[in-house]
């Protein structure tokens, strides 16, 4: 599914923190069917249940791939409304658009993610959720909400989780009037500017280590870790890896319509899924002359990223809200 290289070997669980299969509550409809293909939800002889429930329909395999409560998911997703007894309709499926969610596990509560955390890859997980309150939904500025309990089926396809990096070795530190890059490990890379050097007029791109994966392709989903700093005095101002509460965790944006700076958008759209990429980009790519004003780092900018992973988003008037939210897009935002 990615190109990202092995969980450090000091991180893994030697053993399932659960093991063997559990039971789900009997309030929940019966979900069948193949991982990794729209599921079958049969509601009959069953009412909306009045508050949340949750439970794991199909673990996955793989102890080494075991969900942490800080690790970005991707999922597909099937919702349904259950307005009565045997009676639901089927509201969304990301299988149907073909455009799985990201999900950041750091930002949600813990009650939706209790039923993810400790389990493999490859699980699949259902819940149902009670009806809102018309009159809380009211007080929010929200539209009425539809009768009954709302219920979603997650496959989970994958994890990124804290510090993790293509795989490989650089075939290039860059150099050459570009800054240097050295990132030995799991750890935030060290960029060197080069002394005396004035900054390239025109976007500067390297790629230090080839990704196997396929290429980016605009509108898509990344998933990312990145470092970025300022030419003119070598200074970090963002990264993902020293995000507050986040270190690590690595950051989700949609590539190519805007939602970055344009020299992200040109330098990593067509790139290959498990590169490293170095991103030289000058200003009229980045902030532009009004940067100060903005509270955005001036001048030439100098990024080190690591492509994760792409994944395709949904059509607009598919996307909610959380649905695909994950770290932000920090110091590429637009």
């Amino acid at each position: 599914m990615t190109s990202c290289s092995a969980i450090p070997e000091d991180w893994r669980t030697p053993a399932f923190l659960k093991s063997g299969e559990e039971e789900l509550d009997d309030r929940l409809p019966e979900v069948s069917g193949e991982f990794g293909k729209q599921p079958k939800v049969d509601f009959s002889g069953k009412a909306p249940p009045q508050e949340q429930v949750s439970g794991v329909v199909e673990k996955g395999s793989g102890e080494n791939e075991l969900i942490r409560d800080n690790d970005i998911i991707q999922a597909d997703v099937v919702e349904y409304q259950w307005t009565a007894e045997g009676k639901a309709k089927r509201t969304q499926s990301t299988y149907k658009a073909d455009a799985p969610i990201l999900l950041n596990l750091g930002q949600l509560n813990d009650d939706l993610t209790g039923s993810l955390v400790n389990q493999p890859v490859g699980s699949r997980v259902v819940y149902a959720f009670p009806p809102q309150d018309p009159a809380q939904a009211q007080q929010q500025g929200q539209p009425s909400p539809e009768p009954g309990s709302s219920v979603s089926v997650l496959d989970i396809h994958d994890r990124y989780g804290e510090s993790e990096v293509v795989s490989g070795e650089q075939k290039s530190d860059g150099g050459d009037g570009l800054p240097t890059v050295k990132q030995p490990g799991h750890d935030e890379p060290e960029i060197t500017i080069p002394e005396d050097t004035d900054p390239p007029g025109k976007l500067q791109t390297e790629q230090l280590i080839e990704g196997q994966g396929p290429k980016v392709e605009s509108g898509q989903q990344l998933v990312v870790q990145y470092t970025g700093v300022q030419w003119k005095n070598g200074e970090t101002f963002d990264a993902t890896w020293t995000r507050q509460g986040a270190e690590g965790v690595p950051a989700t944006f949609i590539i190519g319509d805007g939602q970055v700076i344009k020299g992200w958008d040109k330098g990593l759209v067509g790139r290959k899924v498990g590169s490293r990429v170095l991103l030289v980009i000058p200003p009229d790519l980045a902030y532009g002359d009004s940067a100060a004003q903005q509270g955005a780092p001036e001048g030439t900018l100098v990024f080190v990223v690591d492509i994760l992973d792409a994944v395709n988003s949904a059509p607009p008037e598919q996307q909610s809200g959380g649905g695909s939210g994950g770290g932000g897009s920090g110091g590429g935002s637009s």
